[in-house]
């Protein structure tokens, strides 16, 4: 067997020496952003790496995307490592100050409400803990590489037209689904592990009931040895009844999405109309609730991950369309309107 080091591998050390010294070399949170896009951007030099994979020989792809996938696991904890440390020495600094007296009074306020987004993000949250899962924060500002490469959609896919996208300086993006976190989440933990992030998503759209520009998902995300499409619908089973507190009618459609093989949409009947046609099912009676699946390979080699010894299911819950059927919302713009008048009709316990 050869030991000859591969002729790539200088490139993906000078890579590595060049992004990781900047990261190391940032002062502010302003030049680590612009050593994280100058790594990890759409035109990054670790990026450039990863958009090599398909150009290289079939016998050496599976080395240079296991490299390569693993530098970018480590300029991400790099930048996350430099970022805690600047933003303590910034609090470190605040506390030296003497003239903030920590004595004094607060101010009261008038008690508030929970917003129901909030309320039934906590108990989902809390199912899945219940069930061995933990509980992500991923940024929504992501790079191109986190919310579409890596996910098994290149430039020149034509699911990326069907998410029209707010573009950010740099090469980044508001996120367009909390999928963006899949990569970021197999490089920040050893396998197997479970896991769901929730958060805001952005996607550049017309407006009606049922959709809105800024809206919310809960991922998730498990990859172990053996996993199945069983396993996936079981813990759909449990989130659903644990919402709703009762069985709801769901149904499981064959779907196409690039970061899962095979794909499903999950439906779940409208409880807005009890499945008598109305605006937020279109008539269907019913709705839209989550696109799931066992994890693409390609995801997985974004990941570092071999995916011939590591599997996973992955779903993308709407979770602003599941608030909507537990309490009977029928206009999804209500929950992102900011009108304290709707917040404050969702009192404890309901």
């Amino acid at each position: 067997m050869s030991t000859e080091t591969p002729a790539w591998m200088a490139d993906i050390d000078s890579a590595a020496l060049t992004a990781l010294g900047a990261i190391e070399a940032a002062a502010t949170l302003a030049t680590l952003r612009e050593a994280e896009v100058g790594a990890l951007g759409r035109k990054g030099n670790v990026t450039a790496l990863m958009k090599r994979i398909g150009k290289l020989d079939k016998s050496e792809r599976k080395a240079f995307g296991a490299a390569a996938g693993g530098l970018r696991g480590k300029v991400t904890r790099a930048v996350s490592a430099r970022r805690e440390a600047i933003v303590q020495a910034a609090i470190a600094a605040e506390l030296a100050d003497t003239t903030f007296d920590e004595t004094l009074p607060g101010l009261d306020g008038a008690p508030g409400h929970v917003h129901p987004l909030s309320r039934v993000q906590q108990e989902l949250e809390d199912v899945f803990i219940s069930m061995g899962f933990s509980v992500l924060d991923y940024p929504e500002v992501e790079s191109e590489f986190d919310n579409f490469e890596a996910l098994n959609i290149p430039g020149w896919h034509p699911a990326r037209d069907m998410q029209d996208t707010f573009w950010l300086e740099g090469g980044h993006l508001l996120r367009t689904h909390t999928s963006a976190g899949q990569v970021r989440a197999m490089h920040q933990f050893k396998p197997p592990f479970r896991a769901v992030f929730p958060g805001k998503v952005y996607r550049y759209e017309s407006t009606d009931a049922s959709h809105d520009h800024t809206f919310h998902q809960l991922e998730g995300l498990m990859i172990g040895r053996h996993v199945s499409v069983g396993h996936l619908l079981d813990s759909m089973r449990t989130l659903l009844s644990a919402i709703f507190k009762r069985d709801v009618q769901v149904r499981l459609r064959p779907g196409y999405f690039p970061f899962v093989e095979p794909g499903f949409e999950l439906d779940i009947s409208c409880q807005v109309c009890d499945q008598k046609g109305c605006s937020v099912c279109k008539q269907s009676g019913w709705v839209e609730l989550l696109p799931c699946g066992l994890v693409h390979p390609n995801v997985l080699r974004a990941g570092g991950l071999d995916p011939d010894e590591w599997q996973g299911w992955a779903f993308g819950l709407g979770l602003s369309r599941l608030v909507m059927m537990r309490y009977g919302v029928n206009d999804i713009r209500l929950l992102m309107g900011g009108d304290a008048r709707f917040v404050e009709g969702f009192h404890p316990g309901t």
